[in-house]
């Protein structure tokens, strides 16, 4: 049987690809993701989430969060779907299409151009475009200590090479090698907060 909440999806992700454009779609029931800023408290989350404290002690059970008192910044934090009332934001205007990467490298000192074809689509691209924007909002240029570009792949992956062909690659064989496919590594991202 199919559900409503299937259905609403659905129609979500087809109006997205036929149109190729951002689209705004509240989605009930789907876990969602905060990263805790300074000043936030479990109070001030749950206001965001659901317009009172009601999900003070949910969300502290979630994420196994001892005392309410204490969450830190950068903490990324598990709201439940069916508390989740909050807008999510799709762009991807390539999900029906094959994922493609194009960047300067220099090969044995002399400038080329080399592009990269990933292959990807569908509900798998939708999923790859979904991490790079958690993970970097879909900078190449983005650092975060040893982890670098818009997949924050850790700089020993990469071997020098940053260009965002070489980032796609690189991102592509670390997730088919982990976890099979991009959908199996944003459900990972969900519960963990990471991937």
């Amino acid at each position: 049987m199919i559900s409503k909440k299937n259905i609403v999806k659905t129609v979500a992700t087809l109006g997205t690809v036929a149109f190729g454009v951002a689209a705004a779609t509240t989605v009930a029931n789907a876990d969602s993701v905060y990263t805790v800023k300074s000043g936030d408290t479990l109070s001030s989350i749950s206001q965001k989430f659901a317009n009172d404290n009601s999900l003070v002690n949910s969300i502290a059970q979630d994420n196994h969060i001892a005392d309410i008192n204490k969450i830190t910044v950068g903490q990324r934090l598990i709201i439940k779907g069916d508390h989740s009332t909050q807008n999510t934001q799709t762009t991807n205007n390539t999900a029906s299409q094959p994922a493609q990467a194009t960047a300067n490298t220099t090969a044995q000192g002399q400038g080329s151009t080399t592009s990269y074809n990933s292959g990807v689509s569908g509900s798998d691209a939708a999923a790859k475009a979904w991490i790079a924007g958690r993970e970097s909002g879909g900078n190449y240029g983005a650092r975060n200590g040893q982890y670098i570009g818009k997949y924050q792949l850790s700089a020993s992956y990469l071997n020098g090479d940053y260009s965002a062909a070489n980032q796609e690659r690189v991102a592509d064989q670390y997730v088919a090698s982990r976890y099979g496919s991009w959908t199996n590594a944003q459900q990972h991202w969900l519960a963990n907060g990471w991937y």
